[in-house]
This record gives structure tokens, C-alpha cells and sequence, in this order.
């Protein structure tokens, strides 16, 4: 142990004879920690706000039908559920579950009597849908879907605008029947609403479950959404409820995440890739730090190995130095990573809209202790690696070229 610590004093002793140069090394390795941290909590902020917008849509779990996820529907639910009210009970008997929202799917014409346009309509439970999913919607005006509303709808802001619609006009829903007849359906604006995307929000029409299922003729849904009290317990609540459910298909909310896959594989590579480049520079500005200092000090070297020491020894002193260096400029990187994502908090930035969307969204960095180790121990390592190269080339050299060296 005494060994240990009387090495670890000599090679934090010899980085300060060029303190300088030890500066810049040390605040090399701090920059590019910080740098990983922040691009690794971004993304990871990003993940984990794409993940519980997917759940919080779709629920944890959806369960229907197995033909409801494999092909599509020629009638209006005809893959639908039977008895949702019976196997909602079913589903809520579970420890896990929190919510269980039935959602009725289908599309058609709505009309303001003098123009007509495609809708995409869900029926939902209104008072449980946004009790659930909190403040999903924005509204632009009017009101959300209550309880004892009945043959209401609440229209995308596009929709509304393409229709001339306000809260409290009467349109006309027409849509195919389960049986394939043609069924129509006078309807009341309560609010005009806005999800953020602007191609959505040119056909949404939300209306209550009654309604939908009577417009379609049928009592079936289209669909179970389930909502669990973590989003941790997702695959243990899917086997255990699939397990009681056999003729029925549980797909997770990742399984219909298209969007969240699409954007974390594309950012798994672009921050892979940053981070393979800032360990590069990272490895090279330590490098070419001790390369300096150890050829500044070859003379002495070539005095110790005369004196006996042994290359290895030389060698792991030199690489204790770069150790040291890089390990505190990463533990001061991660020190900076954490007050950017505390600054953050405490005075928000606005990022503008994604492609597709008509909103921002807030600028976070997510705090992950395994990523902050991972980082400066992976900075930490890469720096003592490269101060051993360039240590093991010198101290190997013959002593009359050693001290001759000038």
C-alpha cells in the first residue's frame, strides 16, 4: 500500500513541474468528458422523453386481437374486441395496472354541409383518457371531451381550419358500418385542439366511445390500452398477462414506438461516432503532452535505468502521471457536464421544432450516474494507455543514447 501511495505522490509531483503543460492536458480531457456527458445525457433525455410520450399515447401495453396487428381491416372492427368491458376488469385485477382505456378506431368524411374532409376519428373515454394522459392536447379552443358530452367531437387544429369550424357548430361524421353500410352521425365542436404535428392535426377528430360505436354499429373496440404504474414493469406485466390471455396479442409500447426506433438508432450512431472522436483527440493530446515531458526527461530516465531501475517500473511511474492528469480532468468534465444539466433546470431553453412538428421542445441533460462512470473511467484509461505508449518507447531506448540526449 505504502508503495502504492509513494508511487501515486512521485507522479503527481512530476506532473507539476510543468504545471502549464499539465493544464492544458488535464483541461483537454475535462472538455471532451464534458462534451461526452452532455451529447450522452442529451440523448439520453431524448430517449427517455420519446419513451414515455410512446406510452403515455399507446399505453404500456395494447391489447386486441391478433389480426388487429397483422393486417388491415376490410369493415370497421371487424378484428375488434368482444366483451371489453368484461376483459378490462380482467386486466385491471393485476397489481401492475393503473388504467385500462378502450379506444375505438376508424376513419371517414366529416362535413360542415357545404365542404367535406378525410377525418382519422378515435373514440376514447374522455374523462379517463385525459385523467391518464394528462395534458396531451393543446387547446386552441373551446374545451376537452367530458363526461356527459355525447355526439361531441374534438377536431385537429388543421381540420378545423380546413372545415371554418368553431366550438359549438354542428357537423355531419360519416363512416362505414361494421356490417359495410353507410351510417351518418350530427355532431357538435366542443374544442379544436393541436397535438404538435401538423399533418395529424389535418385529420384528427376525437369523439366519445358511444358515439363512435354507434356510428359504426357495432359495441366492439378497437383496442385495450394499458397503463401501468412503471414503466419498468412493461415486459414482466406483458408475460404475465399474456400468459392469461392467450387468444388475445400484447404489443409494448416499444413494439409500437415506429418513431422512438427510427430516432434512437439514428442517435446511437451519431453519438457513438462523437464519442469515438473525442476519445481520439482526447488519446492524442495526451499522448503527444507525455511525449514531450518524457523526451524533456530522457537524460534522467537513462540515469535511473543506470542506476538500475528496471523499464517497467519507469514505465508504470509514466503512466501513473497520465493517469492522474486524465482522471482529473474527467472527474472536473463530469463536474461541468452537471452543472450545464443543473443551469438547464434551473433556466430553461426552448429547442425549436423537429422536422414535422410545429412546437419545441425543452433543452435536457439527463443525469446518469453509469454513463458519468463509464465516461471518466473510459478517459481515465485512455490517457494512462497513451502515456505508457510513449512511456514504453523511451525507457527501452540503449543508455548511451539516453544520456547523450541533449
Amino acid at each position: 500500500m505504502s508503495d502504492a501511495l509513494n508511487g501515486l505522490r512521485f507522479a503527481a509531483l512530476n506532473t507539476l513541474r510543468n504545471r502549464r503543460r499539465s493544464a492544458v492536458t488535464a483541461a483537454v480531457a475535462a472538455l471532451g468528458s464534458a462534451a461526452i456527458l452532455l451529447a450522452g445525457g442529451f440523448a439520453l433525455a431524448t430517449y427517455r422523453g420519446l419513451a414515455e410520450a410512446s406510452a403515455r399515447s399507446s399505453g404500456h401495453l395494447v391489447v386486441a386481437t391478433p389480426a388487429h396487428f397483422e393486417r388491415d381491416e376490410e369493415l370497421p372492427l371487424a378484428d375488434g374486441l368482444d366483451g371489453a368491458a368484461m376483459l378490462r376488469e380482467r386486466l385491471l385485477a393485476d397489481p401492475a395496472v393503473r388504467q385500462v382505456l378502450p379506444r375505438v378506431e376508424f376513419s371517414g368524411l366529416v362535413s360542415n354541409g357545404d365542404k367535406s374532409a378525410v377525418m382519422m376519428a378515435a373514440g376514447i373515454d374522455p374523462d379517463a383518457e385525459f385523467a391518464v394522459k394528462g395534458p396531451f392536447l393543446d387547446v386552441k379552443a373551446g374545451r376537452v371531451l367530458g363526461r356527459d358530452d355525447r355526439a361531441a367531437v374534438l377536431l385537429g387544429e388543421g381540420l378545423a381550419r380546413s372545415l371554418r369550424a368553431t366550438p359549438g357548430i354542428g357537423l355531419t361524421l360519416l363512416a362505414s358500418t361494421s356490417g359495410g353500410a353507410l351510417n351518418a352521425l350530427d355532431v357538435t365542436v366542443v374544442g379544436i385542439v393541436a397535438t404538435g404535428v401538423p399533418e395529424i392535426d389535418q385529420r384528427l377528430l376525437y369523439t366519445d366511445l358511444a358515439s363512435a360505436q354507434g356510428l359504426l354499429a357495432t359495441p366492439r373496440v378497437s383496442s385495450l390500452g394499458v397503463f401501468l404504474d412503471r414503466m419498468a414493469h412493461t415486459e414482466p406485466a406483458r408475460q404475465r398477462l399474456q400468459a392469461a390471455l392467450p387468444g388475445l396479442a400484447l404489443r409494448s409500447w416499444r413494439d409500437q414506438a415506429v418513431f422512438y426506433r427510427s430516432v434512437k438508432a439514428l442517435y446511437d450512431r451519431i453519438f457513438g461516432a462523437l464519442g469515438l472522436v473525442i476519445g481520439g483527440i482526447v488519446v492524442f493530446v495526451v499522448a503527444n503532452a507525455m511525449a514531450m515531458a518524457i523526451i524533456e526527461r530522457t537524460r534522467e530516465i537513462g540515469t535511473l535505468r543506470a542506476l538500475g531501475t528496471l523499464p517497467g517500473p519507469l514505465t508504470r511511474s509514466l503512466a501513473l502521471e497520465g493517469l492522474l492528469l486524465g482522471g482529473a480532468g474527467a472527474v472536473v468534465g463530469a463536474l461541468l457536464a452537471l452543472a450545464v444539466a443543473g443551469a438547464l433546470l434551473a433556466f430553461p431553453v426552448q429547442m425549436p421544432p423537429p422536422p414535422g412538428r410545429s412546437v419545441g421542445y425543452p433543452l435536457l441533460i439527463a443525469v446518469d450516474p453509469a454513463l458519468g462512470a463509464a465516461t471518466v473511467g473510459a478517459i481515465t484509461g485512455l490517457a494512462a494507455l497513451a502515456a505508457a505508449l510513449v512511456a514504453r518507447r523511451t525507457v527501452r531506448r540503449p543508455l548511451a543514447e539516453a544520456l547523450a540526449h541533449v
